[in-house]
């Protein structure tokens, strides 16, 4: 906990970082790999990238009340991609008989028009029940999950440790 208090812009950093890092290794699996992300897949890589940007815009200050906003303002967002990411896993490990999760690629393209289609691209268009990737038995989403958490443990220890020192 000392160490965190003397460094809280170092653990930002490392937290935007790794935000970096799982992004760039979401985009290899859907561009080398060919995984094609889901809905709920692209709402977590949005939540993602917002994560890595508030930790770093708030390693960036020195001051300790945006330190302390930036933490929670991260906490928040984190919340949010791991509820994106536990209801993903929910639905793989519980499908609905019939799962509405995106449209085909090509029946978008076939059927409306270009400025509907671009927005149409960008919400995914894979199945959110289905698993096409594992490592130790876990599914992305529920990678995805673990991350958040971490971040948002991350994030409660940055604003625990940066508040009003306590009486001992």
């Amino acid at each position: 906990m000392k160490w965190l208090q003397a460094h809280p812009q170092r653990v930002l950093w490392a937290v935007a970082g790794g935000c970096v890092g799982l992004l760039a290794y979401g985009l290899y699996l859907q561009h080398v790999v060919g995984l094609v992300p889901c809905p709920m897949c692209i709402v977590q890589r949005y939540a993602l990238m917002l994560v890595a940007i508030i930790a770093a815009l708030t390693g960036a200050s020195g001051r300790k009340s945006l330190q302390m906003a930036g933490s929670l303002l991260m906490l928040v967002v984190a919340g949010f991609g791991a509820f994106t990411a536990a209801r993903q896993s929910w639905l793989q490990w519980y499908p609905p008989e019939v799962a509405s999760c995106g449209r085909d690629f090509y029946g978008m393209i076939e059927t409306f028009p270009l400025q509907r289609v671009v927005p149409m691209i960008f919400k995914g268009s894979g199945d959110c029940t289905q698993i096409d990737w594992t490592f130790l038995g876990l599914s992305i989403a529920n990678w995805s999950f673990l991350c958040f958490v971490a971040v948002s443990l991350v994030a409660l220890l940055l604003i625990f440790s940066r508040g009003p020192a306590r009486r001992r």
